[in-house]
């Protein structure tokens, strides 16, 4: 195991995550479900492992099919949008003319097709696909891009609104923006 690709993983997801729509999809679901978190909190770890691992995956099949010097562009400029797009807020409707059955079993369910959907094309399996290529270690990269999504996404199924309420956002993003746009240009400059 790259303890290194988990950390960093880890760190750049949980951070990317904060204010992101899959965790104001966690704050509604805890809000509408709040006598279901551990169902919430397994929906999304399941539905996460299983969107991250083909991304993570994606990214090292790219590796394999894409020439060293091409893949150090594709993963340098890749960084470097993720970086930007992270500086753009994310919003999500309000999800209350549905209605389902208050069963953990259902709620399971619901989080997992909720999350698995809102994750397809999002910053973070975006972010996972060039982490698994850049280091091409599929089960660090997935283990880490998951351990970081639950960091972020369960305090906000515990705690409630007031977790994103008290922290700052915007320096969240930031912090994370800097990191990808740091991670683009050293793909660019030293791979």
């Amino acid at each position: 195991m790259d303890f290194s690709a988990l950390t960093l993983s880890a760190g750049v997801v949980a951070l990317a995550e904060m204010g992101d729509k899959t965790q104001l999809l966690s704050l509604m679901l805890a809000a509408r479900y709040p006598k279901q978190a551990i169902a919430i909190i397994a929906g999304i770890f399941i539905a996460t492992i299983a969107n991250h691992a083909c991304a993570a995956l994606l990214g090292h099949w790219l590796t394999i099919m894409v020439s060293p010097d091409v893949m150090r562009w594709i993963l340098g400029l890749s960084f470097l949008g993720i970086g930007l797009w992270l500086l753009v807020p994310d919003h999500i409707d309000d999800a209350a003319g549905s209605k389902v059955a208050d069963r953990a079993w259902q709620v399971f369910l619901l989080t997992v097709g909720l999350f698995f959907l809102a994750e397809m094309g999002d910053k973070t399996q975006i972010a996972t696909i060039a982490l698994g290529a850049r280091y091409q270690d599929v089960f660090s990269v997935t283990v880490g891009t998951t351990l970081g999504m639950m960091l972020a996404n369960a305090p906000a199924v515990w705690v409630g609104q007031k977790f994103t309420q008290r922290m700052p956002i915007k320096w969240v993003h930031a912090v994370a923006a800097v990191t990808f746009i740091a991670i683009g240009i050293a793909t660019l400059v030293w791979a």
